[in-house]
């Protein structure tokens, strides 16, 4: 499977951009992109006499223009660039679209759901002194379909203070559907409704997908990793504080007040401390800030122990611990400012290092 054979079997790529580009728009007529918040029609898809393909061009946001390969990888957080991320974004399209190439590669990340996926390929015996590359993690197939974010669905995220703009920063969409295979193998599939939205948080080889008014709230696909650290790209290279918040809603209600934030795959995840002490050289200080209810509160301690020597700290926010009330997203959404949230974290300051000095006379 390559570029060409996509396509071929594509229209020249127009396919592409009417599978990724919901609502009723025509070619060579700018309309608003829904991809983004995008308050005046400036965006257009026509065809490219010199690629003899279909490209898309949005004056409003550069970074949506190009073909439909760029499209799709600016989507999926890919770049075009990166032969592996180039592999994986054929792999997308012809996922999605339901194109039925052949798969030349093992490259489970965007694997047909239908399939199962193919052996890893036998390596030969390396000498004793050698040794042997371990083998990556195959992902979990899937399959999704954004969409834009309808008006209930950003009131949902205005409610913490997230707005559109750090939703895109931090590549959060919004789902018309999810597919995906559970342990056994067998497919399963979840649509958006009006009242169980899906949205999705997405990385280089995988995608994790929350719905806050479902009975599954958290689905996977891809490869989430070991490792898996929201918000951790859009650090800046130096800052004064780093929160570690028990989710994702939580960094983005953060970001959206001017803090930075990050945050593991779970409160009770394991912390890894090469992470942390890397970012003990950029941030002055590094804070704990988990949920008030016991799981937060039995996490958050746990883990200040256990990172104690690298000078995490731990902040623990005055709330009830209910169901309503509980993290700093909750926090915000009671009312409580950005001036608000600086005065309790400079007073935590203040106590924690009056009780650390000690007085010579």
């Amino acid at each position: 499977m390559n570029k060409d054979e996509i396509l071929k079997r594509t229209s020249n790529g127009l396919d592409v951009f009417r599978h990724y580009i919901a609502g009723q728009w025509r070619v060579g007529r700018n309309f608003h992109n829904p991809l983004y918040e995008d308050r005046k029609a400036s965006c257009n898809v026509y065809f490219d006499r010199r690629s003899q393909s279909y490209r898309m061009k949005d004056f409003g946001d550069d970074a949506y223009s190009g073909d439909c390969f760029d499209m799709v990888g600016k989507l999926k957080g890919l770049n075009c660039s990166n032969p592996k991320d180039f592999v994986e974004i054929l792999q997308t399209i012809n996922c999605d679209l339901h194109l039925g190439l052949h798969d030349s590669g093992n490259f489970s990340y965007v694997a047909p759901v239908s399939a199962k996926p193919k052996p890893a390929k036998v390596t030969e015996t390396l000498p004793k002194t050698t040794s042997k590359p371990e083998q990556p993690k195959k992902g979990k197939p899937y399959c999704v379909v954004p969409q834009s974010f309808s008006a209930k669905e950003l009131m949902f995220w205005q409610q913490y203070g997230v707005t559109p703009d750090v939703l895109k920063n931090y590549k959060v969409f919004s789902l018309r559907e999810f597919v995906s295979e559970n342990s056994e193998g067998k497919q399963y599939l979840f649509h958006s409704t009006d009242n169980e939205p899906i949205f999705c948080f997405s990385g280089k080889r995988y995608v994790k997908i929350y719905r806050p008014f479902s009975d599954i709230r958290f689905l996977y696909g891809g490869n989430l990793g070991d490792n898996y650290c929201f918000g951790l790209e859009q650090l800046p290279a130096k800052g004064d504080t780093l929160f570690i918040t028990g989710g994702e809603k939580d960094v983005l209600s953060l970001a959206s007040k001017g803090f930075h934030a990050i945050c593991f795959n779970s409160e009770t995840s394991n912390i890894p401390q090469s992470i942390i002490r890397k970012l003990s050289y950029r941030f002055k200080h590094i804070v704990l800030l988990y949920d008030t209810d016991k799981t937060g509160i039995e996490a958050s301690q746990k883990h200040a122990e256990q990172l104690s020597g690298l000078g995490v700290k731990r902040l623990v926010l005055p709330l009830a611990g209910t169901k309503e009330e509980k993290d700093v997203s909750d926090y915000f959404m009671l009312g409580n400012t950005r001036e608000n949230f600086k005065t309790l974290f400079i007073d935590f300051l203040d106590n924690l290092y009056s009780e650390t000095i000690t007085w010579g006379f």
